[in-house]
């Protein structure tokens, strides 16, 4: 939940335009939160107010007007940034994404806050017009999404964008049950260390090793942390899917949809690309007024707050994409509901489709007009085809996954997530994945090259039949765009012929098969259909190019290590539950392990 591209990290060129002013503005339940807002000097008029709230610190607040306010500060705001409860200058307690509870507890919360500020500001702010709009990137995009639970009447625009929503099934701490190991505890550390920002000493350059010789995960707190990291504590003592994780979900509140919502993500977010599709998701079918909008660019986490957005690691993507989202989304949206400004122009869902390097306008997503869902199988001699296989026989590719030896989930050395000199983090999902390719507990099937283009454009999902020697694994896929041998770019040299960029990719935890509430071991040896959703991508695999997939069942140490044996919590495993195992894929007839892609054959 924090980027680089925040708000609060983006070059300030001139603030000398603007007059800034500081309060402790007062909550229901008599804590007062550190706000601080920039009005310009000569205002033509009343003006409306864009809103942050943030546990980053607002110390800094007047770097914001950098490239992602650019186009706002322009179109002429207030704008206004408020340290959250218990982070940096606000007085109360912080608590890692707290519920809304105020309904029964009639206690300030992330929802009621924002209302009273918003209340507080539109009364005490000389000049504004009575409208506000929220937006904000990660946690900070949560906390937009939570004004939006019972909204003031005064806002009347929000953009929550790489917003987290269910952090057990998605997003930033665990993905479909399994845990994000190296991000929760570094992103533990970062908020709860202290009241403001702290980084954990490894002592290693390369974390990958120190995580592999921490062992089981109890040695957290029974070496370093001591049981003083709130965070740390509930990832341990909740290893399900329960109500404590239900409860701070946004989607268990967004049942109506009034105020005009701009959800905004990124195909490569290497920490929330699944959250603000469900929000939109889950705000969509009351939206009978047409107000939720999504719009999906070729960005990561935040990508689109500063730069151009024309290149994302090794890859180019032939237009400056962020530049087109701040000038020509986010500024008309905000213009249109907060201004009455222009007209607005935005389809259902906005996205980019990579690999053909264009805009799509879709008038739904997942999109539907076009779209024909097939089956590409897993064939024999690490082949993929459309057409299932026809062996009768117990047709299977294996390997043996052992937890002492896991894959890296990316080049190593894998420094620090927040690595001040430069992390790989950032860009990770579009690492060419021949690092792993041919490693022994690494499964590759892909097809000949293809003689014309796919496009896909949708929901995607791996379905596989597979068994294991253990009692409980993780299934990681990843689909795959191979690039043809002979490919040259000049705008991106470092992707050379071969090159494996990721599409799509996430991981399942076996014991959550039948669902995420209640675990179940897994009976060694037999055969069982595991359904890993790779969530949605609009994306074009060009004639000539392979696709791909890659199986494997570790994926160190962005996720933590299945012992691959049954234990009712694994942050309680013992060094004598990590065992190796023996993992079969199989593919026959009866038995046909499969992708399911959303394929658009529209014109």
């Amino acid at each position: 939940m924090h980027t680089i591209a925040l708000l609060f990290v983006i070059a300030f060129q001139d603030t000398s335009s603007f007059e800034k002013h500081e309060a402790m503005v007062p909550m229901r339940d008599g804590v007062k939160l550190h706000t601080a807002w920039y009005a310009p000097r000569n205002p033509n008029g009343p003006l409306p107010i864009i809103f942050s709230r943030t546990p980053y610190g607002i110390e800094h607040a007047d770097r914001a007007f950098g490239s992602y306010f650019e186009a706002l500060v322009r179109d002429g705001y207030i704008f206004a940034f408020q340290d959250i409860r218990g982070r940096f200058g606000s007085e109360g307690k912080f608590v890692m994404q707290r519920k809304p509870d105020h309904r029964a507890t009639r206690a300030g919360d992330e929802s009621t806050d924002a209302y009273d500020t918003i209340e507080w500001m539109v009364h005490n702010i000389p000049n504004n017009n009575g409208r506000v709009g929220m937006l904000g990137i990660s946690y900070d995009g949560w906390t937009t999404g939570e004004a939006l639970i019972d909204p003031h009447p005064a806002l009347r625009a929000a953009s929550p964008q790489a917003s987290p929503d269910d952090m057990f099934l998605n997003d930033d701490f665990h993905h479909q049950g399994a845990f994000r190991l190296s991000y929760g505890f570094e992103y533990a550390v970062l908020t709860e260390a202290a009241d403001t920002n702290s980084a954990f000493d490894f002592g290693r350059y390369d974390t990958y090793d120190w995580y592999l010789e921490l062992g089981p995960l109890s040695n957290v707190n029974g070496r370093y942390v001591h049981g003083k990291l709130p965070s740390w504590n509930n990832f341990a003592a909740h290893p399900n899917h329960d109500d404590f994780w239900k409860a701070q979900a946004l989607s268990t509140y967004l049942h109506s949809t009034t105020v005009p919502t701009l959800n905004v993500a990124g195909w490569w977010d290497q920490e929330d690309f699944v959250g603000p599709i469900q929000i939109y998701e889950a705000m969509e079918p009351s939206d009978s007024a047409h107000k939720n909008f999504l719009v999906v660019g070729p960005w990561n986490h935040g990508g689109w707050a500063g730069g151009t957005g024309r290149q994302l690691g090794n890859i180019d993507f032939a237009s400056n994409t962020g530049e087109y989202f701040r000038d020509s989304v986010q500024a008309p949206f905000f213009a249109y509901y907060l201004k009455d400004k222009g007209s607005l122009n935005l389809p259902e869902a906005l996205t980019f489709e990579a690999g053909g390097n264009t805009w799509v306008r879709n008038d739904a997503w997942p999109a539907q007009a076009g779209v024909t869902h097939r089956k590409l199988y897993f064939r024999e001699n690490r082949g993929l085809g459309f057409d299932a296989p026809v062996s009768q026989t117990s047709a299977f590719d294996s390997y043996v996954s052992d937890p002492a030896n896991p894959v890296p989930y990316r080049n190593r050395p894998v420094q620090p997530t927040y690595y001040a000199k430069g992390s790989g983090w950032y860009t990770w999902l579009l690492q060419d994945q021949r690092f792993v390719d041919h490693r022994p507990d690494v499964l590759s099937w892909e097809t000949p090259p293809l003689e014309s283009d796919v496009v896909i454009r949708g929901a995607i999902s791996a379905h596989l039949f597979a068994s294991t020697t253990g009692s409980d694994a993780d299934w990681v896929v990843k689909l795959i765009d191979v690039f043809p041998e002979n490919y040259e770019n000049a705008s991106a040299p470092r992707v050379t012929g071969g090159y494996e960029l990721m599409v799509a990719n996430d991981v399942l935890r076996g014991r959550f098969r039948a669902g995420f509430e209640q675990p179940q071991a897994i009976v060694p040896n037999r055969v069982l259909e595991y359904t890993v959703d790779l969530h949605t991508q609009d994306y074009r695999f060009v004639k000539g190019h392979r696709i791909m997939v890659q199986v494997q069942s570790t994926w160190f140490p962005i996720i933590d290590r299945n012992p691959q044996t049954f234990v009712p919590n694994i942050f309680e495993a013992t060094v004598a539950d990590f065992k190796t195992a023996t993992q079969r894929i199989y593919r026959s007839k009866t038995q046909s392990s499969y992708i399911e892609l959303p394929v658009y054959e529209g014109h």
